[in-house]
């Protein structure tokens, strides 16, 4: 393994770059994280570090190269990331105003069962084509061709953990009393301001 190390390093630092930037991953978790709370954004977190996983097992397949070169496939794919987070976005933005004299974080008065957290997760991220363009170039590009097989599974297996990780590491900090209080003193404005970053989200990933 250590002959592939300078490679590793090189996945690891564009992996980093790559989940720390904002997108619709970081966008549902913070969406997650204030109105449903800690445990809900936790199991979002996991399903989209499953959702890095699809990515791997098609890069691993070569199926990314195929669906980078047919045109109708890689629209299909952004039609549907698309509609999902303009339908997510749909429904924040029909949040209403809440009514209590003191702001302060609720309780959610409904809470999302565990796998639809996770199927939230895991839908945003495996259908995102942004992380379809990033995982085919680093698997083209940066991956040598001479890379073994288990070697490229262990970057993606990293990779896996390092979102995993990172989107809990968010979860826990944005689900502080004093970090959701602030989310809760707008209410409804922050719900729908998510709501139109989705939709944004949604334009940007078709275009």
């Amino acid at each position: 393994m250590l002959a592939y190390l300078d490679e590793f390093l090189l996945i690891a630092i564009a992996h980093f770059f790559a989940v720390a930037s904002p997108g619709p991953d970081f966008a549902l978790v913070l969406k997650q994280s204030v109105q449903q709370g800690r445990a809900n954004a936790l199991w979002t977190s996991a399903g989209v570090a499953l959702g890095i996983l699809v990515h791997v097992t098609y890069c691993l397949f070569g199926v990314a190269i195929l669906l980078a070169q047919s045109e109708t496939a890689f629209n299909v794919l952004k039609y549907v990331a698309g509609a999902y987070l303009a339908y997510m976005g749909l429904q924040a933005l029909q949040a209403q105003a809440n009514t209590n004299s003191v702001a302060q974080p609720q309780h959610p008065t409904h809470i999302e069962s565990n796998f639809m957290a996770l199927r939230r997760g895991f839908l945003v991220n495996a259908l995102n084509p942004k992380a379809t363009l990033f995982f085919l170039s680093l698997f083209t590009l940066v991956i040598s061709a001479d890379t073994p097989s288990y070697v490229q599974a262990i970057y993606g297996g990293y990779m896996a953990i390092a979102t995993w990780l990172w989107f809990s590491f968010l979860s826990v900090m944005l689900t502080k009393d004093t970090v959701r209080a602030f989310f809760h003193k707008a209410g409804h404005w922050f719900d729908r301001g998510i709501g139109v970053i989705l939709i944004a989200l949604a334009i940007r990933v078709v275009i």
